[in-house]
């Protein structure tokens, strides 16, 4: 993913998943058109917060090893207000359930977590 001189990862990751999602959209019957919508609504505030779904999301896409899920589930963990603590929490669920194998992804992850921290900081300096 080629994040550009100014371009940081997650705003990389929005403008490619919007233009893949475009994508299927163009091919997509009703079966595609009703997952991605269900996708978009389980997310959504119920007996679980979205703040706690998110995090759910993140464990069980750290769990299968699907970086471009972390990412996103990363990102919306983010803008759900998830603090640092609870994302190093979660992911040590996931680590802990998914092995080793998981390690690499953990470390993209927070990679992803620490960038995204980082914008914060340098936008509130600006």
């Amino acid at each position: 993913m080629d994040t550009g001189p100014h371009q940081s990862r997650a705003e990389a990751f929005h403008k490619e998943r919007a233009a893949l999602n475009d994508i299927v959209m163009q091919y997509a019957g009703q079966p595609v058109k009703r997952f991605f919508s269900l996708d978009g609504q389980v997310y959504r505030d119920g007996a679980l917060s979205k703040k706690v779904k998110e995090l759910l999301g993140l464990v069980a896409s750290l769990v299968l090893r699907c970086d471009d899920c972390i990412l996103y589930h990363i990102i919306e963990c983010d803008k759900a207000g998830v603090t640092s603590a609870e994302v190093v929490e979660a992911l040590s669920v996931g680590l802990v359930v998914g092995g080793s194998i998981t390690i690499p992804h953990l470390r993209r992850a927070l990679r992803a977590w620490d960038e995204l921290q980082g914008e914060k900081v340098d936008s509130n300096h600006e």
